[in-house]
């Protein structure tokens, strides 16, 4: 079996994983900032990394895995004035929703969740670094910002030379700056806006600072690995290279890793192409494992196509695979072929597809006689945190009509055979599969569960 390696948006290549520190690591991911409700791009974030940290510890890593929460931010501050709550109360709601989100698409809970509120006192001690290393300056008006052209390294992560770059979202052009390029450390407090005492005056950090301070606090100046959405390769986190490689002189991260945008129908979801959709609107038409299902059904660094087909298409593959394990025993020894080819494809940067592949021959091979591989099955199920409910819960607990009114329509059909009106049982059976309910006859009586 390969070794594992991951794709690093660092070096834009394959490479072997070799943690710093032998059977350990950690693992840094940008959470979310909570003002509103986790979109599918939140999802997918959750989920990937969330699959990540289930094969790391698999392989048998001791693994640290964190995520951050950004509990200031200017539109944290926007929406609380419109909505007329404090931030506390904001952040606090919205932070509960994406734990009761992150549950609900089967994800373990990370080992440590800083706030970015609790690590101000760092923030304030790593910008006065950067100043006396000459990487920062004050402006007059208060603001500290980030000399970009002092530090020669920024623009790897991007694979852009300064002159390419241009300030990107959140890095807004203003008079203070010394170089357009340049971004914020340090906000001067604005009237009503939250702030904090710093050596500046009154003021709050910049979003780019807070990742910095809150991954150092909790895996040291140089750790394994970096994760985040694409959209957060620049500048967020090439800001956080320069601003920590800045600090400490070395090396920040070993490995990048970026998971793909979400689209909608094929195109880019925005609110303001009305394509915009909430975990919370999904898990209204479909359960939080098919979602999962859907995820990882795509390789985590390419795009990912959100679609109503797809979704269903989800669906029926999880339904697939509860099939072959309901009634089958689930103890026993674990198959070593099936094993090592799922973790030979999770190894190749977290291949899902390929890994897919493997539990769908499982399902076949289970169907066709080989009972005892049920419990390999679900094992490696739940390296992808799926297939850990009874099957009989999942196949039997989905569907619009209640148990009892299916049991009902069943008996009425027998009810029609045993009358040899074959008429009526054929329409019986054509409505129930009309609402994703399948008939299986077996000596034992009829027994149906969701298409």
């Amino acid at each position: 079996m390969s070794a594992l390696q991951f794709y690093n948006s660092l070096s834009r290549q394959k490479e072997p994983f070799r943690p710093l520190h032998a059977g350990k690591t950690g693992m840094y991911v940008c959470g979310m900032t909570v003002y509103d409700y986790c979109h599918i791009g939140h999802a997918r974030v959750m989920v990937v990394f969330d699959t990540i940290t289930r094969h790391l510890r698999a392989l048998g890593y001791e693994l640290h895995y964190v995520r951050n929460i950004t509990d200031i931010d200017d539109k944290i501050i926007a929406r609380a004035a419109e909505n007329g709550e404090t931030i506390a109360a904001l952040t606090e709601r919205f932070t509960a929703a994406m734990h009761e989100d992150e549950a609900a698409l089967g994800c373990l809970p990370p080992d440590e969740e800083p706030r970015a509120t609790d690590a101000v006192p760092g923030m304030i001690a790593l910008i006065e670094t950067l100043i006396k290393k000459g990487h920062a300056y004050a402006a007059d008006n208060g603001d500290v910002y980030y000399a970009v052209r002092s530090f020669p390294g920024y623009g790897k992560l991007a694979n852009r030379s300064l002159d390419d770059l241009r300030a990107g979202e959140r890095i807004a052009v203003n008079e203070a700056k010394n170089d357009p390029l340049d971004f914020v450390l340090w906000k001067a407090t604005k009237p009503g806006e939250p702030s904090w005492d710093s050596p500046w005056g009154q003021g709050r950090p910049g979003w780019h600072i807070e990742c910095s301070v809150m991954s150092a606090a909790a895996l040291g100046e140089h750790f394994d690995i970096h994760g985040g959405g694409m959209d957060l390769k620049f500048p967020h986190h090439e800001c956080e290279i320069a601003q920590s490689e800045g600090a400490c002189g070395h090396r920040h991260v070993n490995y990048w890793l970026h998971n793909g945008f979400v689209q909608i129908n094929d195109e880019k979801m925005s609110k303001s192409l009305g394509n915009f959709f909430t975990v919370r609107d999904v898990l209204q038409h479909y359960d939080g494992e098919t979602l999962r299902t859907f995820i990882l059904g795509s390789h985590y660094r390419g795009p990912l196509n959100y679609s109503d087909t797809a979704l269903a298409e989800a669906k029926k593959m999880l339904t697939r695979l509860y099939t072959a394990l309901d009634k089958q025993p689930l103890d026993g020894a674990l198959d070593t072929a099936a094993v090592a080819a799922f973790e030979e494809a999770m190894n190749d940067d977290i291949n899902t597809p390929k890994a897919f592949a493997v539990l769908f021959d499982l399902a076949r091979r289970i169907n066709s006689g080989d009972a005892h591989l049920a419990a390999t099955l679900k094992t490696l199920g739940g390296r992808f945190g799926i297939l850990q409910q009874a099957p009989a819960v999942f196949l039997k607990g989905e569907g619009s009509l209640d148990e009892a009114t299916i049991t009902a329509r069943i008996a009425e059909r027998n009810a029609a055979k045993a009358a040899k009106d074959y008429a009526r049982a054929d329409a019986i059976r054509a409505e129930l599969a009309a609402q994703g309910i399948i008939l299986k006859d077996t000596a034992g009586g009829t027994e149906w569960c969701y298409e």
